[in-house]
């Protein structure tokens, strides 16, 4: 039996991923954005381990989330799951961040420093990443014209190359990303062709399984199937401009 943290598990992917593990035996704690939002989980919050609330948008309501995480205890897993994808303007955060690049990179970033240090470490990104290259400079879209599209390919490169990072830092971890596909969820629409079940299980394969296959680290993934990443992802040089860039915008450094 595991102890896995799961962002975002009121619906979609995390959601599915919660209920499985629970299924399965494993000791669950669900995140949720707000209260109204775990109202959502209400029923499955009875058979999970805890329930933390904090708005991933938020630096300081993220650090209370790593709080809350750690006050129940060890994980033996953590899911970063959450995500979000269609943001018609920049947006401004607490801290006056992009709203994509905070949910999707900031909030990781943050909850893999903050966190008690895991045996292993998940995190979703998406075939989009490979059209996020570019320069590191501006990822919080200050100076570009806004583009939803592309902030959200930039995230999901940024977060895969956290995930990269994490495992050349953290020998100890396994630490991969994962390509659910374009599945049929909230965010995905119900049109979206993929299959849902890979897209949640690969999850929950990697972060639970004894099965050797599911014991490396540092890989991308699509439905248990290594695929290769960007360039930028396994290259060391970009994974410390990321880091340092990430670490300016957070005040938080990852790695000494």
């Amino acid at each position: 039996m595991s102890r896995v943290f799961i962002t975002g598990s009121t619906d979609g992917l995390g959601l599915a991923a919660a209920r499985t593990l629970i299924d399965d035996g494993h000791e669950v704690v669900l995140h949720a954005r707000s209260n109204d939002r775990a109202l959502a989980v209400a029923g499955l919050r009875r058979r999970a381990l805890a329930l933390v609330v904090g708005d991933l948008s938020s630096g300081v309501e993220t650090r209370s989330i790593a709080e809350q995480v750690n006050e129940i205890g060890q994980m033996d897993a953590v899911i970063h799951n959450a995500g979000i994808y269609s943001e018609r303007r920049r947006g401004g955060t607490p801290e006056g961040h992009a709203k994509i690049l905070a949910v999707n990179t900031l909030a990781p970033y943050l909850l893999t420093a903050l966190i008690d240090r895991p045996n292993r470490l998940v995190y979703l990104s998406s075939g989009m990443h490979q059209s996020g290259g570019g320069s590191i400079d501006d990822i919080d879209w200050k100076r570009r014209a806004w583009n939803a599209s592309q902030a959200y390919c930039e995230s999901k490169l940024h977060v895969a190359t956290i995930a990269a990072a994490v495992a050349r830092y953290w020998p100890g971890v396994l630490s991969n990303a994962v390509d659910p596909g374009w599945v049929p969820t909230k965010m995905g629409g119900p049109g979206a062709p993929d299959d849902l079940e890979m897209g949640y299980q690969t999850q929950t394969w990697l972060a639970t399984s004894d099965d050797e296959a599911a014991k490396i680290s540092g890989a991308y993934w699509y439905h248990r199937r290594q695929r290769q990443p960007a360039a930028e992802v396994t290259d060391a040089a970009y994974q410390d401009r990321l880091m340092d860039k990430l670490a300016d915008l957070t005040g938080v450094r990852l790695f000494d």
